[in-house]
């Protein structure tokens, strides 16, 4: 069940943060907003719900073997970065580098 309520979790931040109202990120998602306040309260979802609304907020939600669970977990709190993988000039760049898009200087576009 935490895993589960993670998730649940996991989207309502991820809504919040894009600054979407339930209604919006519903109306994106193409369900209706009753179905996005009963999934925050933590009401039993459709699996293709989960997906379709993690979807509009950019996330995918992914299986993961229980014994990997904990590696997955050290990777995402290093930044992206393998063990013993170097940080600054010259280091690879890291799965959160790779993501990570900056925004334009003023009056600049990408």
């Amino acid at each position: 069940m935490i895993a589960y309520m993670s998730i649940l979790d996991e989207l309502e931040a991820a809504r919040k943060a894009s600054g979407l109202t339930q209604a919006e990120l519903a109306e994106r998602a193409g369900v209706n907003r009753m179905t996005v306040g009963r999934l925050e309260a933590g009401l039993d979802p459709r699996l293709s719900t989960l997906q379709e609304l993690a979807r509009t907020l950019g996330l995918e939600l992914m299986l993961v073997p229980r014994e990997l669970r904990p590696a997955i977990d050290d990777f995402v709190r290093a930044g992206g970065r393998l063990m013993a993988q170097p940080a600054g000039v010259g280091a690879p760049k890291s799965v959160v580098d790779l993501l990570a898009v900056p925004e334009p200087a003023p009056g600049k576009s990408r």
